[in-house]
């Protein structure tokens, strides 16, 4: 062990994104030595990708609004499989975490009177989302970021990857870590660990994720023996970037349809009239008139009295809806539908309300949105499914783990609602860390790390270097795994092609299996692409599994034999466990949603 950098910490935190850096101020603000250990540079995060905004019943643009009326609208989002008693404090605490974070420094878009100004989103009743133009997420890093590096106690690990999470008996006793640019590996002793890892779309060649996201902390948790719940519901944000194939799965944020945007098939049809649900029926204009004078009304700073546009309903009857126009051949050239929002606000009030979204499209596709509409196709995005955690503490199913943001599960159930992301790691993040350091203060003695668990870890992790002769090149199996997961576990599945895909799973697993890599292990991107694909093989089989065992459709989940959701299914979740080398699938019931929130659910809000 002497051999090995080591440090010891009561609380680790493994991320620095949103929920990261929140978690590490909560846990250091409560006394706890704290160790945040990101893969990336500080502040390279993919909250920062976040743009259009921070969903809080704040009620400064409309007063209609509340936490029930949230609440209501992130169950209903989640088609009723959401942790209640998570969505409750999310919607109950976002608007004091907004509050808190424009204390700490963010400047928030305003309203005339100067109050913090809130925008429309799908699946929001009310304009909602707090928000910087649309560059939220960026700002809200950089006040954290800021908040961070002043709180006592809080070292910085850049540039490090956790490989594995160590254990004392049934409990966590810190994790493995090493250091990209040198290739050593770190030893961290810790009475709880913090999972902020963030999501898996990078199983997914078309996707909207940055580097970082290989499923890591879904991987450490299911290997350490946490339950995986939810993670057959993977969100395909209806609008990527479709042309040119350099960019494609580039997000476009909801904000441009929360501005007025339309979306139409080649015929110039503005097609979602036709995609409404009977559940979000009198909530949506059935007409482009009325659809029309909500945008006046909302552009116009009056509370809208006409029904919202069809373009908000939630992510996932919007994505099916675009890939059910290009399936009958209404699509654009390049397979996608258009993004209009030209036609419904001036030049420069699109720079002004958009001006990432204008930058973006005038540098990669050469398209002025001004003037020209937008070519637009899903693209993954988000996990809703996570480490099964306990709502108050967001402890997991193993003694010591908590975790939050995106790698936590329950809080939105079968969908996602666009803002709910940012609002959740601020809510989770910071009750995260609060359960991380309670948990820490109140564990006796110090945790135990056995040398054999870390020199067994370290033989695993540099075997690829070890294996001679014409081995697997890490690179090719990561593209081999992506393409799969596209072809057999996209946003339509099958039985046959879930059953091909775990099949095709153990095939790509025997050949990560012979990978090898050259050279050192100072900045060797194929080692750590190694080592990323042992994780992205994890969570691809986990998502695959637990598709299969839905045998129903419901928000980001559809399978084409079972087009209608199934009562039994609203009943239950989808656990995911490892028992020994295996892994398993069971059905667990979902508490019962107490009859006061049923009748907000309802709409007796």
């Amino acid at each position: 062990m002497e051999r090995y950098e080591s440090h010891s910490y009561d609380v680790v935190v493994v991320g620095a994104g949103g929920a990261g850096l929140r978690a590490a101020i909560e846990a250091a603000a409560a006394g706890c030595s704290v160790g945040l250990v990101c893969k990336s540079l500080l502040g390279k995060a993919h909250t920062v990708m976040a743009e259009g905004g921070v969903a809080a019943a704040l009620a400064t643009t409309d007063p209609r609004d509340s936490w029930k009326v949230h609440f209501r609208d992130t169950m209903r989002g989640g088609k009723l499989l959401n942790d209640w008693r998570m969505a409750k404090l999310h919607a109950q605490e976002a608007p004091a975490r907004v509050n808190e974070l424009e204390a700490w420094g963010a400047l928030f878009d305003r309203t005339p009177d100067g109050r913090i100004l809130q925008r429309n989103f799908g699946g929001h009743q009310y304009p909602r989302l707090a928000h910087v133009g649309d560059r939220t997420g960026l700002e809200m890093i950089r006040t954290l970021q800021d908040k961070t590096v002043r709180s006592p106690g809080v070292d910085v690990y850049m540039e490090t990857t956790v490989a594995k999470l160590l254990k004392d008996g049934d409990h966590i006793a810190g994790a493995l870590a090493y250091r990209r640019d040198t290739g050593r590996f770190i030893v961290f002793r810790s009475k709880a660990v913090v999972l902020a890892t963030g999501g898996i779309g990078r199983a997914y060649r078309v996707n909207s994720n940055s580097w970082e996201y290989t499923g890591d902390g879904h991987a450490l948790a299911y290997a350490a023996g946490a339950d995986l719940v939810g993670m057959e519901f993977v969100q395909f944000h209806p609008t990527g970037m479709v042309w040119p194939l350099s960019v494609r799965g580039i997000l476009i944020t909801e904000g441009v349809r929360g501005e007025g945007g339309v979306l139409k098939n080649a015929r110039g049809e503005r097609f979602m009239f036709r995609y409404i649900p009977e559940m979000f029926r009198k909530d949506f204009a059935d007409s482009e008139e009325e659809a029309d004078r909500w945008v006046a009304e909302v552009i116009a700073g009056r509370k809208a009295e006409a029904r919202r546009p069809p373009e908000l309903l939630t992510r996932d009857v919007v994505a099916r809806a675009i890939t059910q126009e290009v399936r009958e051949g209404r699509g654009s050239p390049h397979g996608g539908a258009f993004l209009d929002i030209a036609s419904k606000r001036k030049p420069e009030e699109i720079r002004k309300k958009l001006p990432s979204m204008w930058q973006q499209f005038h540098e990669l596709a050469d398209v002025d949105i001004t003037r020209q509409p937008m070519e637009v196709y899903p693209t993954t995005h988000y996990v809703m499914g996570g480490v099964l955690v306990d709502p108050e503490t967001q402890q997991a199913t193993v003694p010591g783990l908590f975790a939050a943001g995106e790698v936590g599960g329950g809080l939105h159930g079968a969908n996602r609602l666009g803002g709910n992301s940012l609002s959740d790691l601020l809510v989770f993040g910071r009750r995260a860390g609060a359960g991380a350091a309670g948990y820490a203060k109140a564990f006796a003695g110090e945790p135990r790390v056995e040398t054999a668990q870390v020199e067994g870890a370290v033989a695993e992790l540099l075997a690829p270097f070890e294996r001679t002769g014409g081995g697997e090149n890490p690179y090719a199996v990561q593209e081999a795994l992506q393409d799969m997961m596209g072809t057999y576990v996209g946003i339509a599945r099958k039985e046959d092609d879930l059953r091909t895909a775990l099949a095709e799973l153990e095939k790509l697993r025997a050949r990560l299996g012979r990978v090898v890599v050259d050279g050192n292990r100072q900045y060797n991107p194929g080692w750590n692409t190694a080592i990323d694909l042992g994780n992205l093989l994890a969570v691809s089989e986990a998502v695959t599994r637990a598709a299969l065992e839905r045998r129903e459709s419901r928000g980001a989940h559809t399978r084409v034999e079972y087009p209608d959701s199934d009562t039994h299914f609203g009943t239950v979740n989808v656990i995911v466990r490892r028992q020994g080398k295996r892994m398993t699938v069971a059905q667990e019931p979902i508490p019962p949603l107490p009859e006061e929130l049923r009748h907000v659910v309802e709409g007796e809000v």
